[in-house]
């Protein structure tokens, strides 16, 4: 891994140089993934065959998935397999169900009220990947809290293997979840077909689009923004570790290499104030990369210019790095790990201590492992409740309320020159 040193304050610049994101951009792709969203959109599910044929080799989709299909992947189900997604299920439902917004109502004046409520979307297309690795944990982390947002309608899609279908641990979390409305389906295809729907499988056209992808399925969710609601645009995977000299070196070895193994484009980084612990963390990757099942991809995203060991002066420098990395995952492994969090204001998600890798929030923490990357968590959160509402301001005024507020509202409106307005209020002052 690259090494480098940050041994005084650092600034905006210093970081996005010295710690680059790995080199994929959706603009490379823009031009196919629009000729790939022209195509559904206007020949719909002759498209959708069209595409399975020249980018998966599969002619026989079934890309509505049937119900006993789903039934039967259930049963099949191992049962070990099973109870551990019934815990993530009731972990991320729980956590989701404490996170529900509650409606409030404000008397800004006497008789006059504003309240705001909560509203679920409509419909939502949720996307579970299904290329590299296979992710029943991303239908929970998306089925969850829009089952507890009340959304009325949930439709699932993922990638068809050689079979035709979705992955079996795919399509038996659906079931297991309640989920029949099920596609298979990938990539900027998927996206423009929820986008658009596809009248030949029932497939009516949803309101928003949400889960990680590709970098088709980030170009797609960009170009149709506006015709969907997404909830972000995913790019490659990424990790930060915070440590100190009390952290150990297993642990952190083992982390960069659980993010590592995800993608070669997956970022993984340390920032400490220890060179021992460099040296420690280099030794444990030296052997534990070996032992790991994925290391083509693992050597590949260790050795990219997005991963690094970075040794500061002090943890207070790696604080201002982590803010200004903003990075999907956060570890803190240091003296004082709640401390530190306190002083964190752009992550995904923060792990708090030395037992709180992050591989516990991909599965079965209760928090949600849909994040932002790419530098996204300066201005954006993940997957939530929150996601699948929308808030709506109920105002409700009586008559002796508005008679209150009737003249600074017409002086308001002739201050910028719309009288209509304030006339609006005025009238109903009017004895008829």
């Amino acid at each position: 891994m690259r090494k480098i040193e940050f041994l005084s304050a650092v600034t905006p610049s210093q970081v996005a140089k010295q710690l680059p994101r790995a080199l994929v951009s959706i603009d490379s792709v823009k031009d196919s993934v629009l000729q790939i969203i022209s195509e559904v959109q206007n020949e719909s599910l002759t498209a959708l065959k069209r595409h399975a044929l020249s980018f998966d080799g599969l002619e026989n989709v079934s890309f509505r998935v049937p119900a006993e299909k789903l039934t039967q992947a259930l049963a099949d189900l191992d049962p070990d397999l099973r109870k551990a997604i019934e815990i993530s299920i009731e972990r991320v439902r729980k956590v989701s169900i404490a996170t529900m917004p509650k409606s409030v109502s404000v008397e800004v004046t006497p008789g006059g009220f504003v309240s705001q409520h909560y509203v679920p979307i409509d419909s939502v297309g949720l996307y579970a990947p299904g290329g590299k690795a296979v992710y029943p944990s991303s239908v929970v982390m998306n089925v969850v809290p829009a089952q507890v947002a009340n959304v009325p309608r949930i439709a699932i899609t993922s990638p068809a293997q050689a079979n035709g279908f979705p992955h079996q641990t795919v399509m038996a979390t659906c079931a297991l979840l309640g989920v029949d409305e099920v596609y298979s389906m990938g990539g900027a295809s998927a996206v423009a077909a929820y986008a658009f729907g596809i009248p030949e499988i029932d497939l009516a056209p949803v309101q928003m689009v949400t889960g990680p992808g590709n970098i088709f399925v980030a170009a797609a969710k960009r170009a149709l923004r506006g015709v969907i609601g997404i909830d972000s645009e995913a790019g490659p995977t990424e990790i930060l570790i915070l440590a100190d000299a009390t952290a150990n070196p297993k642990f952190i070895a083992a982390d960069l290499i659980s993010q590592a193994e995800h993608d070669g484009s997956a970022a993984a980084v340390l920032v400490t104030d220890s060179k021992d612990l460099i040296e420690a963390v280099e030794a444990e990757l030296a052997i534990q990369i070996p032992k790991a099942a994925n290391v083509e991809r693992i050597q590949a995203s260790l050795n990219g210019i997005q991963s690094a060991l970075v040794l500061v002066q002090d943890i207070s420098v790696g604080i201002e790095i982590a803010n200004e990395y903003a990075t999907e995952h956060l570890e803190i492994q240091t003296k004082d790990p709640e401390a530190v969090a306190k002083q964190i204001k752009n992550a995904g998600a923060v792990f708090v201590g030395d037992y709180s890798p992050v591989s516990l929030g991909d599965y079965l923490a209760g928090s949600n492992h849909v994040l932002p990357t790419g530098v996204q968590a300066k201005f954006s959160s993940g997957l939530s409740v929150m996601t699948f509402l929308r808030s709506q301001q109920h105002i409700s005024y009586s008559k002796a309320a508005l008679s209150e507020t009737a003249p600074a509202l017409e002086v308001f409106s002739k201050a910028e020159g719309l009288e209509a307005h304030g006339r609006a209020a005025i009238i109903r002052q009017e004895e008829f």
